[in-house]
């Protein structure tokens, strides 16, 4: 099999910010008859191929869709396994974040997950804190909606004690209370497993980000298909409601 070649132009056009929906684990579990955690233990391969890749071509930004605030209505069993996943990844994968110079951040209601997920986030965030490559933000416990209702409250909250008029609502300041604040918006939003949908993953912020969908189901998401869609990202023309 031939090594993948990201074209010159495609080089050239690098996202600034790349966000990910991971879909499609249970799908391939499914698929071989196997249990859907098995998918999510093999989705764990493509995150680090996916953050290695990202690092080595120089995109600044990259956020995966880890855990909705919705996957907390899946079964216990499930949830519990995925919290373990999630904690071992973050303590096992230190050295090789650190040797590529990856920050991590999180975004979400972080105090809903577990204790000792928020202790090793912690843990590994302080371990990375120095890096200035790639900065990998992990959307855990995250809905666009509920990132709005919250930003929402604060303004409100802000307007009541008179420390804000509603006039000065606008663009700027609700991007100033989201989540994401220090971030820039994704220039490019990839979504696996071939559904169409946002499945409330940054709403706000992906007003004019381009979107690509591939079939490929998440466990099987490899360096061609990351390649392919920032090929297809260099095709498109980005006019932001302009001509």
């Amino acid at each position: 099999m031939s090594t993948p070649h990201l074209s010159a132009s495609a080089q050239a056009n690098l996202p600034t910010h790349l966000a990910v929906i991971m879909d499609g684990n249970g799908r391939w579990a499914k698929e071989r008859h196997l249990p859907r955690v098995e998918g999510h233990r093999h989705g764990v391969e493509s995150v680090r191929t996916m953050v290695r890749a990202c690092g080595e071509i120089g995109i600044k930004y990259l956020t995966l869709y880890a855990f909705s605030v919705e996957n907390w209505n899946r079964p216990k069993d499930e949830v519990d396994t995925l919290m373990k996943y999630l904690a071992r990844f973050l303590k096992n994968e230190i050295g090789e974040l650190n040797r590529s110079n990856v920050r991590l951040e999180v975004i979400g209601q972080i105090y809903r997950l577990p204790e000792f997920v928020q202790t090793q986030l912690k843990k590994t965030q302080a371990a990375l804190a120095r890096n200035n490559g790639l900065t990998l933000i992990l959307a855990l416990s995250y809905g666009g909606r509920t990132e709005i209702i919250e930003a929402t409250r604060a303004i409100a909250t802000k307007v009541k004690e008179g420390k804000l008029e509603p006039e000065e609502i606008n663009e700027q300041l609700i991007s100033q209370h989201l989540y994401t604040r220090h971030l820039p918006d994704p220039d490019l939003l990839i979504r696996t497993s071939g559904e169409m949908r946002i499945s409330n993953f940054l709403l706000w912020q992906i007003s004019y980000t381009e979107l690509v969908i591939v079939p490929t189901l998440w466990p099987d998401f490899r360096k061609p298909q990351l390649y392919d869609a920032l090929e297809e990202y260099t095709r498109r023309h980005r006019r932001f409601g302009g001509l």
